[in-house]
């Protein structure tokens, strides 16, 4: 699989029986083989899309030093995110520059006050938002977005559920109170060379059960690993990016894959005209949701292979890598 498979999953929502296993089958197929795939059919509109884009860009042209007035403290990962403050090649303990880029990122939206949402450990994973005063609007299309996302999110697990031979809504407990970060990560134009080995976003893969990705069609893009070679992810119209994490390949017991991707840099003749934004939904399960062997995905002669962990434990550890101290205000 040398190219991003193109699925449409209105079937799963609205088609018969029938319909609904060839979805299924399309996912699981795109799931084993490459780990990433594009969906269509989802059912947000493409006016929420444009004014998620066009405030989002609004806010990363405001100063810097009104950005920094909510930047990301060490406890959660809730806020602003300045340029270079992150390695994402951290989180596999590979050595680089840090990325160039940098984000705002929300947490779960209006969560319930009791006693289960102020235990979450070992993050603050329901900690209150933090919301920019400008530009005007902001905070209400996030969260709007959000919401869809969420959606979208709960779709693809009962097909995934499906195309693992499980019960469709096998998944539902274990991620009806998630603890997802969604991040809005701009990629600013680059006017002078990156440094030596620095990228837009170094080589690593995402953390939880899987990412649902819309970026700008600009210069300088995703692109996947495959057989030691990168295959460029194409930006369609209407479609999401959609691709695994680490939890959900430890889940099948990497029946399923979390495949290595990273962000290059536009090439020097289109640095100018690269700016570039990508709204990223990293889809992470309850904190004490329970990450071990499927009962569907373990045979004799292939046991187990991952030690038991819980959602909340895995993220945490993979944050606090890709974050390192040394790091933080770098280029700022």
């Amino acid at each position: 699989m040398d190219t991003i498979p193109v699925i449409d999953i209105a079937p799963f929502r609205d088609g018969t029986a029938t319909e609904q296993q060839a979805v299924d089958g399309a996912v699981a197929d795109a799931c084993t083989s490459l780990g990433f795939l594009i969906i269509e059919g989802h059912g947000v509109a493409d006016s929420l899309v444009d004014e998620m884009r066009t405030v989002s860009r609004a806010y990363f042209d405001r100063p810097l030093e009104e950005k920094l007035k909510l930047r990301m403290p060490p406890d959660r990962y809730r806020g602003y995110i300045s340029l270079g403050s992150e390695a994402l090649s951290y989180s596999l303990d590979e050595e680089s520059p840090p990325d160039f880029k940098e984000s705002f990122s929300i947490g779960p939206i209006d969560p319930a006050d009791d006693a289960y949402h102020r235990s979450a450990a070992p993050g603050k994973f329901f900690a209150p938002n933090f919301w920019p005063e400008s530009p005007p609007g902001f905070r209400p299309i996030w969260e709007a977005y959000y919401r869809e996302m969420e959606r979208v999110a709960t779709t693809l697990m009962r097909i995934f559920a499906l195309g693992l031979g499980m019960d469709k809504h096998y998944f539902d407990d274990k991620v009806d109170r998630h603890i997802t970060n969604f991040s809005v990560l701009h990629y600013p134009e680059q006017a002078k060379p990156p440094l030596p080995g620095q990228l837009r976003a170094g080589a690593h893969t995402d953390y939880g059960s899987l990412t649902i990705l819309k970026p700008d069609n600009a210069p300088g893009g995703l692109q996947v690993q495959k057989d030691d070679n990168w295959i460029d992810v194409p930006t369609l119209p209407g479609t999401f990016i959609v691709n695994l994490g680490d939890l959900m390949a430890d889940w099948t017991n990497d029946r399923w894959v979390s495949t290595l991707h990273r962000v290059v840099n536009p090439p020097r003749a289109q640095a100018l005209g690269s700016r570039r934004l990508s709204m990223a939904f990293f889809h992470q399960p309850n904190y004490d949701a329970v990450i071990e062997c499927l009962p569907t995905c373990s045979e004799a002669g292939r046991p187990p292979r991952y030690s038991k962990t819980t959602s909340g434990e895995h993220v945490w550890m993979k944050i606090n890598k890709h974050r390192t101290p040394d790091l933080a205000g770098a280029q700022a």
